[in-house]
């Protein structure tokens, strides 16, 4: 097969006999795709194949596994009779067998290596998604961010968060002054929204040390692409979780990935399974940027594949981006199917050969209608294609065989244990003994200027002085004093000027 592309397999003409090869140019693998069909129909395999061939390629490659079933990429594929008739089918010669080289990821920490992110790294945008709040919370967590980045405050886990609430609930007044309305009910309710989170399992994915992109960006000694596989079946029972985990790790690649236009090949081709979870009961502001990542990642070298059950699931301004389609099998018995089908068959290129809309409903599995982008960015016309066998197994891995590549990966050992370095937590911890020792002391000092006594001069701040109303006050600040103040806001605000915030909120380390 051709070194620039991906084989994809054989499309069909009419009377069914052999037509021509189907392939995927690299270089137009960062112009995004999507892969569409009902259950059953093949779509776990095409993503299998075509992870198979970025990775073959020297592109990294990340993706979902819902049902666990691509975790057999990692694994040797048998020669089995209906594997080698189709390799047959389709002209695959020679057709070999042979495994992708795998880095398995867990959020829980069980199927695969821990993958976290900071609070500050996901941002108030996407926290608000995940936990569903209303336009007013949304609001005070931007405000509760704000203060956390001037006053350099670190928020890496939930309990982070949790003590700045409580802060900003005890300063309300001195806050809304500032910014606006931040009442304690609002706060409240993030509160509890932060605990639903913490039940979750939210507590397993906010933490150090959080995943760096480079990790997800490797290639082997041989020059094969690693696959990373995120542990999903689990995760998938917290939807808005694994969507917006998802949502954040692609915001994270545009943010800190530089411009390369459109390079000979991507640096790293993202899966987005099940994706009318994103989608779904999105605000449009949030829309908009996806909109606009989507868009723009592609000249940082990045090809995005949506894959789902219906193309309405995906908006149009974000299915106008994807330049790849492979659509299997469609059912149309109800109105909204028939929709589906038509705007399905809208979306390609005509192929005077055969009725789109048709075909769509009578594929079998394993065939899909293919659409991909020729020598000149156009699209190609449809064909009807029979999709080649993968190389690796079809079905999942055993535990053991599971935990044998976990413990040879290459971040073995470097995101296994949580580390809990000081952060917002315990800084406003200090804060609030310090508060309280410093109450103390003045209520003693109230206390002894009111039965009067001797009194001893203030040797480190200059002359002690009467106030107007019989206190004690200073007559100047001691060198060490003003020192200190000054370094205080120096780093206060260079830490302000540090902390920029990207398209979807999440913090730039650039």
């Amino acid at each position: 097969m051709a070194a620039d592309s991906i084989f994809l397999g054989a499309s069909r003409k009419p009377d069914d006999s052999y037509n021509q090869a189907e392939s995927l140019l690299l270089k137009f693998g960062n112009r995004h795709g999507l892969i569409t069909g009902a259950t059953g129909t093949g779509k776990t395999v095409t993503l299998q194949v075509l992870a198979e061939g970025f990775s073959a390629a020297g592109v990294p490659v990340f993706c979902s596994d819902i049902k666990g079933d691509l975790s057999g990429i990692a694994a040797k594929g048998e020669e089995k009779d209906f594997l080698v008739k189709r390799a047959a089918d389709v002209k695959l010669d020679p057709y070999t067998m042979a495994s992708a080289p795998v880095i398995f990821w867990d959020i829980f920490g069980e199927q695969g290596h821990p993958i976290r992110a900071t609070i500050s790294e996901m941002g108030p945008l996407l926290l608000s998604r995940l936990m569903n709040l209303t336009e007013a919370q949304e609001g005070v967590l931007n405000i509760a961010f704000k203060i956390a980045d001037e006053e350099g405050l670190l928020l890496l886990d939930m309990k982070d968060l949790q003590s700045l609430l409580v802060n900003i609930a005890e300063r309300a007044e001195e806050i809304s002054a500032r910014y606006g309305n931040v009442t304690k009910p609002s706060v409240g309710a993030i509160q509890r929204s932060l605990l639903v989170l913490e039940q979750q399992g939210g507590t397993k994915f906010f933490g150090e040390p959080a995943l760096k992109i480079t990790d997800i960006m490797r290639t082997g000694t041989d020059g094969r692409g690693q696959v990373s596989i995120l542990a999903a079946d689990k995760l998938m029972m917290n939807p808005r979780l694994y969507s917006t985990f998802l949502l954040w790790l692609l915001s994270e690649l545009f943010e800190e990935l530089p411009e390369i236009g459109d390079p000979e090949k991507p640096r790293l081709v993202f899966f987005f399974d099940e994706a009318h979870l994103l989608f779904n009961e999105a605000p449009k502001a949030l829309l908009t940027r996806v909109e606009q990542v989507v868009r723009l990642i592609r000249s940082k070298g990045v090809g995005v594949f949506f894959i789902s059950q219906n193309p309405l699931d995906v908006p149009e301004t974000v299915l106008a981006q994807l330049g790849n389609r492979v659509q299997h099998a469609l059912r149309a018995y109800t109105p909204r199917e028939q929709n589906a089908v038509k705007t399905a068959a809208d979306t390609f290129r005509a192929n005077p050969d055969f009725n789109t809309f048709e075909a769509i409903t009578n594929l079998g599995t394993g065939e899909a209608l293919v659409s991909t982008l020729a020598e000149k960015g156009v699209p190609s016309m449809v064909q009807r294609t029979l999709i080649r066998p993968p190389s690796g197994r079809i079905g999942p891995l055993n535990i053991d065989e599971r935990q044998k590549l976990i413990n040879a990966s290459p971040v073995a050992g470097i995101y296994d244990e949580m580390v809990d370095r000081e952060s917002a937590y315990e800084l406003l911890q200090k804060k609030a003994v310090q508060t309280k020792t410093e109450e103390e002391a003045q209520t003693q000092q109230a206390e002894a200027d009111s039965t009067g006594g001797w009194k001893l001069p203030d040797f480190l701040g200059g002359e002690t002085k009467t106030g107007p109303r019989g206190g004690q006050i200073r007559g100047r600040q001691t060198v060490a004093e003003a020192a200190m103040k000054s370094v205080v806001r120096s780093v206060g605000s260079s830490l302000g000027r540090a902390l920029v915030r990207g398209i979807l909120g999440s913090l730039s380390k650039r």
